[in-house]
């Protein structure tokens, strides 16, 4: 008897015998868990949490009857709230039925590699949140003026401030003794020049902002002075969610099947931009409460959880979300450890799945202030797509699937070391050599690796290079003509091609391209191209002058095999881009700067929202979009290399 495990953040999955502990699966699929015991149950140290629920993406139910009880070494290592939440020693913990297990991230031997960085921004300082510092004359039996009204003229004297009337209630709580324990000097942080959030003894020439991107699949933080504009700290984390599904379909659906599935969606990403927020204040050696403002971005799906509102209405036709415009919510209302009297910026959203990631991504680019049409694509678990300039901007939102970011593959993985990230095949010999995170060289075929699976840049670089040699025709079916004993079936009978052999590799299995994994790369870049493709003919025009790859995905990506493959239309080359995390540049853009925040909410007004799956002849484009890299469209830039393609 066989069961499904599957292991999150990483997202493998396989059946497992009846019986075989956590550890040993894990050690099978290559998911690196901290045994530095070797698994005899003495260090505590691969401590797991078991999900329960319905999974319907998965058709899995995951609940603890699903394996064996408690152990006394885990009742030893494991902390009362430990047992309460659902922890167990993978290396104690047998499997009898399936299960979802999540390993935490002092559990993984190796990180994710997540994209943090973006571009130079220029950007004027001027944030939303104001620093002044004030010197006031005591209260006397002759001037009885009340504390809060005493603050406002001193701010109305020195800086002109008029409108200043509110304080926020728990600033309002510490304001008589703050006042008076610093002999009548502060410095008060003010919002929007209306409102106190906090009020700081004496004089403290610094303030600070965060700026987070909530992706679905990783999160990006950036710790930022308020007073230089200059990040001062960064950091990222996988986003907890993932547990509960890798696109935001799943977690829709997971939210809507079981009854604390919202609740337990909002709980864990507010618990994940806690901890980001921790890691970066203790980096730059600053209290969570020195933390004045926050913006946050996500596509709807995130957006809509993160505040606690349900999202299932986003996930059903119409796709209307329950709120577009910009939001500024209260920290402590949300559960966010910054300064309480601090508000939680929310940039607008577009359409039901175009959300404040995308538009983070427009005041970063600023297509609207080009003459140049430009076309932006933001790859990930959902893609979001931009077209236009100065006169008209169009988007869409495109479901590509986890596929490109390793889900769904047969041995796909996200990026951390041992992942296979770029990927060369010689045409002749049809014998690939490729690189590994974590290790500087390229390896070829006999060469003992790492390797223990491959993650979104290498499926991208493997799929490409398998048609440039001829290994798999336009059509995405692999050539069964190819002598070459890499070109096989497997057991079930399907076609595949190995990049490496077992010996090769770090998991003792060989690591294989299947013919269901080119399919779902195929539907993937068939929707990136269908988008692109809606939005330039709708714009009038013929082709892009610009494209832009935003986001991680499209950071690391070969833009060469991104385009043989059909995923980006046709350009030069040369006019291809990757720009790193925008939507995190964008977000660090609105915390700096409060006129980046209209510039955002005019953006998401004026960009025309497209529908492409309601178009009538949508079915007809996607198909054609599914050949290598298109049935019927030309790729000037390319054509040289599709040239010596077609010649085999």
């Amino acid at each position: 008897m066989e069961h499904t495990v599957i292991f999150q953040p990483s997202g493998r999955r396989s059946k497992v015998a009846n019986g075989k502990t956590l550890l040993e699966a894990a050690r099978m699929l290559g998911v690196d868990i901290e045994s530095p015991c070797g698994g005899s149950q003495t260090c505590g140290k691969c401590r797991v949490r078991i999900e329960e629920g319905v999974f319907e993406k998965y058709g899995i139910e995951s609940k603890m009857d699903n394996i064996s009880s408690l152990t006394r070494e885990e009742k030893d290592r494991l902390e009362q709230e430990e047992l309460q939440s659902n922890y167990r020693l993978a290396c104690c913990c047998k499997v009898y039925g399936d299960v979802l297990v999540f390993v935490p991230e002092e559990s993984c031997s190796s990180q994710q590699v997540i994209l943090e960085t973006g571009k130079n921004r220029e950007v004027a300082v001027d944030p939303v949140v104001q620093t002044y510092y004030i010197e006031m004359e005591p209260p006397s039996l002759r001037d009885q003026t009340d504390d809060f009204t005493r603050v406002k003229n001193a701010l109305a004297r020195a800086y002109g401030l008029q409108n200043v009337d509110q304080i926020d209630y728990m600033a309002m709580l510490e304001l008589p003794g703050k006042v008076r324990a610093s002999n009548w000097k502060v410095t008060v942080n003010v919002w929007k020049e209306q409102e106190i959030i906090k009020v700081v003894p004496g004089l403290a020439e610094n303030s600070w902002g965060i700026a987070v991107d909530v992706g679905s699949t990783t999160m990006a933080a950036y710790l930022c002075n308020l007073k230089t504009g200059r990040a001062t700290a960064k950091g990222s984390i996988m986003n907890p969610q993932i547990t509960y599904g890798e696109d935001v379909i799943s977690r829709i659906t997971y939210a809507s099947m079981n009854e604390d599935g919202l609740k337990k969606l909002h709980s864990v990403i507010i618990e994940g931009i806690n901890t980001l927020v921790k890691n970066l204040v203790g980096e730059a050696g600053l209290e969570a409460d020195d933390v004045v403002d926050m913006v946050l971005v996500g596509n709807t799906v995130m957006h809509h959880i993160l505040l606690n509102i349900d999202p299932e209405y986003v996930g059903r036709v119409p796709f209307v979300p329950t709120v577009k415009n910009s939001v500024d919510i209260k920290a402590r209302d949300l559960g966010i450890n910054i300064n309480q009297g601090s508000y939680v910026h929310l940039l607008p959203i577009e359409a039901g799945f175009v959300g404040a990631d995308n538009v983070a991504v427009l005041i970063a680019e600023e297509p609207y202030k080009q003459d140049e049409m430009v076309l932006i694509i933001d790859i990930g678990t959902n893609g979001e797509i931009v077209f236009g300039n100065r006169e008209k901007l169009f988007s869409t939102s495109c479901a590509t699937g986890p596929a490109l970011e390793g889900a769904q593959i047969t041995f796909g993985m996200r990026a951390s070391p041992g992942a296979i990230e770029q990927v060369k095949i010689d045409p002749i010999t049809q014998e690939p050599s490729y690189k590994i995170i974590g290790q500087d060289r390229w390896f070829k075929g006999g060469d003992a690796t790492t390797a223990k699976g491959i993650c979104g840049s290498g499926i991208i670089d493997v799929i490409a290079e398998m048609f440039k040699a001829g290994i798999m025709g336009r059509t995405g079916r692999l050539n069964e003509n190819v002598n070459n004993p890499r070109l096989r079936k497997n057991s079930e009978g399907i076609a595949e091609y190995v990049l490496c052999f077992a010996d090769e590799t770090g998991i003792g299995k060989d690591i294989t391209i299947t013919q269901g994994d080119i399919r779902a790369v195929q539907l993937a870049k068939a929707a990136l191209y269908c988008g692109a493709e809606y939005l330039i003919e709708k714009s009038g025009s013929k082709k892009p002058d610009r494209i832009v790859l935003a986001g991680a995905f499209g950071s690391f990506i070969n833009k060469e095999n991104a385009m043989v493959m059909g995923m980006i239309p046709g350009c030069n080359l040369d006019k291809v881009m990757a720009v790193g995390n925008t939507a995190g540049d964008g977000a660090k853009l609105a915390l700096l700067n409060r006129g980046k925040r209209i510039e955002a909410e005019k953006a998401a007004r004026v960009i025309e929202f497209v529908e492409t799956a309601m178009e009538p002849d949508f079915q007809t484009r996607f198909v054609q979009a599914m050949a290598f890299p298109h049935s019927k469209h030309s790729f000037p830039g390319i054509q040289h290399i599709l040239d010596s393609i077609y010649s085999y």
